[in-house]
């Protein structure tokens, strides 16, 4: 029933963002607003900071739900929020643009299938978006992913599918799954156009 419940909530998330998702951002556009967003991703989306997630490859609707969802209050943090607060929809689809345009590499020395369990079907073994609204995690800092998951469990992050799966989630899961995604090697090769 938990499974079910989790694809039926995937496909609300798919259907919510697809309004803003089907329109086109332009990546010159996007390239120029991302000197906003260098000093913390960088402006090929990889993290300078290990609070911060890389953003460089990621799916391009990834990026619209979370950049709209700080915009709205949906999702708040003390930087993103004040970043995204006046940004227009055009502009979140050109950063998408721009960010998702970027090609990602992974390198992944240890057994797939000692992966997460939990995590592989939507993230992979090597930390790789499997569908359109998850993040890449490969070459996240442990520190990133486990404030995520915390605050997936606590609730003061809130998502369809990640908010049950990190319920059940102990410190120690959280730690392991950290450490797997932070151990995976990423290149993130930008590209102009």
């Amino acid at each position: 029933m938990k499974v079910l419940t989790l694809l039926l909530a995937l496909g609300g998330v798919f259907l919510a963002g697809g309004a803003l998702a089907e329109a086109t951002g332009d990546r010159a556009a996007g390239k120029e607003l991302a000197g906003k967003c260098r000093t913390c991703h960088g402006l090929e989306g990889k993290a300078r900071i290990p609070i911060a997630p890389h953003i460089g490859g990621e799916p391009v609707d990834y990026i619209i739900h979370q950049l709209t969802a700080f915009r709205d209050g949906r999702r708040v943090h003390e930087m993103m929020s004040i970043v995204a607060s006046s940004l227009t929809d055009q502009q979140i689809l050109d950063l998408a643009a721009w960010y998702s345009g970027h090609q990602v590499s992974v390198d992944l020395t240890a057994d797939p299938a000692n992966a997460p369990e939990a995590c592989v079907a939507c993230h992979g073994a090597e930390g790789l978006a499997k569908i359109p609204d998850a993040p890449n995690l490969a070459g996240e800092s442990n520190i990133y992913i486990d404030t995520q998951l915390k605050a997936f469990r606590t609730g003061k992050r809130v998502h369809e599918i990640m908010s049950p799966i990190a319920q059940d989630l102990t410190d120690t899961d959280i730690r392991s799954i950290a450490d797997w995604y932070s151990e995976v090697s990423i290149g993130i090769e930008m590209q102009e156009n």
